[in-house]
């Protein structure tokens, strides 16, 4: 379906011209009328979908073409991190080139100045602001910005800001917002929390529901079964193979993330960090250094997994396996973006197997395993279905396989195995 099939103003349709956007995705498709029409909407899409078009076109629309209820905020976009709100808002000045609709983007990690600025804008009554809840409420509290013209509120990866703990404060912005708006919730996932969040701000929703999809056949999925204490080296290994040219390597917490860096960097490669103890003018930093090239390896949590668009990350390594196989689809989505190839590496320890295993059932097929070259040492065997957790003995090692075939064109065993000698 194209965007000019939808009943959008003509201030949007021409931005849309100017951007050569055509033609609609799924949750775009699904979402733009229902929200046209007026309906709470409750979408469920992964990242990289085309959620944020999906909300911000009809509701610039209707801000184009409905009568002002006053002079104050008309639209909150509710976000759960600093990067997703500044993106956001970057959409947002494109989309509305050729309207007269104001935004702001509030978010913490700023100092002092920063701060009275968004409080200036604020007071001011931007049309639509683009926040996350705890600055929102940081500036709430100060008595001095009233939220009773919102005509439009919208919780944009809502499982990821009740994942950070920000039911109340969402909760609390939500008891200061008029009864009669219109609310639109979007989510990677739909949880039981989701569900009761759902329940007690929306009005018989409209639901949109864009099944969760595997991952493009342009990332070459592989995984290397290993010992915990084996992944560093095998880490580099990789590096000095060439994977060294926009590489994202995902790990558990945000001290794995430090340790990575430090003994990234202690071997001569140009690295940087990304977690959410790092204050705003840090976080920029690293991302500005990462997407110009300064640094070529960004070591981070799942911070970056989603909301982030750098179109030429050629490899994603997951040295830690995701919890869910929905974090997996997010995280090596980051690469073969901008239809581009790109390599995907997932470090499988043997604690982590049964897990990982799930991630293929969810799949639906094997993922290559990458063999470790003896001078690594011996591996454990995989065993994503072991019994009462034990192993049955370990494997010498062998030299790497290469092979960047299509794993979704073969659904046969493919599991892990010692290559035939000739």
């Amino acid at each position: 379906m194209r965007f000019d099939e939808f009943d959008l103003n003509d201030d949007i349709l021409d931005a849309l011209d100017e951007m050569n956007f055509t033609d609609c995705t799924p949750v775009q498709e699904g979402a733009i009328g229902h929200i046209l029409d007026g309906n709470d909407v409750i979408a469920v899409a992964q990242t990289g979908t085309g959620k944020t078009a999906a909300y911000l076109l009809p509701v610039l629309s209707l801000l184009g073409d409905i009568q002002r209820r006053g002079d104050g905020i008309r639209c909150i976009v509710m976000v759960p991190t600093h990067e997703l709100a500044k993106q956001i808002d970057s959409r947002l000045a494109g989309f509305s080139y050729y309207t007269d609709i104001s935004s702001l983007a509030i978010h913490g990690g700023s100092d002092g100045v920063e701060f009275a600025r968004q409080q200036r804008g604020l007071r001011m009554g931007a049309d639509i602001v683009t926040a996350t809840p705890g600055r929102l409420l940081a500036h709430l509290k100060m008595g001095k910005i009233k939220l009773d013209d919102v005509e439009f509120f919208i919780l944009d990866e809502a499982d990821r800001m009740l994942d950070m703990g920000f039911y109340e404060d969402i909760m609390q912005i939500v008891r200061q917002l008029p009864t009669d708006r219109q609310t639109l919730l979007f989510s990677a996932t739909m949880p039981s929390k989701i569900q009761q969040l759902a329940s007690s701000i929306l009005i018989n929703p409209v639901e949109v529901k864009i099944a969760v999809s595997c991952p493009t056949d342009k990332i070459a999925q592989s995984a290397v079964i290993c010992y915990e204490k084996q992944k560093f080296d095998i880490l580099c290994n990789y590096i000095n193979r060439g994977f060294n040219e926009k590489v994202i390597v995902f790990a558990s917490s945000k001290l794995k993330v430090r340790e990575l860096t430090q003994q990234i960097r202690s071997r001569g490669w140009k690295a940087g960090e990304m977690h959410s103890d790092l204050d705003q003018s840090k976080r920029e930093e690293a991302m500005f250094n990462f997407s110009s090239g300064r640094t070529s390896i960004l070591i981070a949590t799942d911070i970056v997994a989603r909301g982030i668009d750098i179109d030429d990350i050629k490899m994603v390594v997951n040295y830690d396996v995701p919890r869910e196989a929905e974090d997996y689809i997010h995280r090596i989505g980051r690469t073969a973006r901008a239809n581009a190839d790109g390599k995907a590496v997932t470090f499988v320890n043997e604690k982590d197997q049964v897990k990982f295993g799930r991630i293929e059932r969810f799949l639906g097929y094997e993922v290559i395993k990458e063999v470790v070259p003896e001078e690594l040492g011996e591996v454990p065997p995989y065993q994503p279905n072991p019994v009462k957790g034990k192993f049955r003995g370990k494997r010498k090692s062998s030299v790497y396989r290469n092979n960047n075939s299509n794993n979704k064109q073969s659904n046969k065993k493919r599991y892990y195995h010692r290559p035939k000698k000739d």
